[in-house]
């Protein structure tokens, strides 16, 4: 195919692309990284920064979840309007995109950690996982009325798409418990019947 998304199913930012991908009906080829703890780039799609997702295409790289997401926008026409962040003018729907993007982050430098130490157990003792968790009820708390500023007929929502693939891959992963956030797991309940969504569940590629 002309295009190809280079990353690990189980990862957020990843399936966050290509969940997009799925949405707007961008035909793509999934190709997954072998060796995370690579520094070459070209295991990367010759992203320097040694990061997924990549979207690889005739002319080149781009690298990070959003910058793929701009990329397929302008590859496809389609009638539904799409969400981005700067489009969020409600002072709490902002805020709770930049808890989403911030947490996603904060979860990956969780995982690497524990990956890092015997017996791979997620550090709940610092300051990275209150900042997880803090996050997560303040979601929970304010999603109700930040929903009502992102679900629009018709519209594709980056916020809808990373909050489902953050809340979903906590759970996958088992960073921390996510049973008791009722509105949360009542939004990504609904939003996994999507095609996208039972198209790209999170799976391990690879045994090791």
């Amino acid at each position: 195919m002309e295009l190809s998304i280079v990353g690990r199913s189980s990862s957020h930012f990843t399936r966050t692309a290509r969940m997009f991908a799925h949405e707007l009906g961008v035909e793509y080829a999934f190709v997954p990284v072998a060796d995370l703890g690579s520094r070459r780039s070209s295991h990367y799609a010759d992203n320097p920064a040694l990061r997924i997702p990549v979207l690889d295409t005739p002319l080149g790289p781009w690298f990070g979840t959003i910058n793929i997401c701009r990329e397929l926008a302008r590859r496809v026409r389609s009638a539904r309007k799409i969400q981005w962040p700067e489009d969020l003018r409600d002072r709490k729907a902002a805020n709770a995109q930049e808890l989403v993007l911030q947490g996603m982050a904060t979860e990956v430098g969780l995982i690497m950690q524990a990956a890092s130490v015997p017996g791979g157990a997620i550090d709940t003792s610092g300051k990275a996982f209150e900042s997880l968790v803090n996050s997560l009820r303040w979601l929970d708390d304010n999603l109700t009325e930040v929903l009502a500023h992102t679900s629009q007929p018709d519209t594709l929502s980056i916020f809808e798409l990373t909050v489902f693939c953050f809340v979903t891959h906590i759970e996958f992963r088992k960073v921390t418990d996510v049973s008791a956030y009722r509105a949360l797991q009542s939004f990504c309940r609904e939003f996994g019947q999507r095609p996208s969504a039972q198209a790209t569940v999170y799976r391990f590629d690879f045994s090791s």
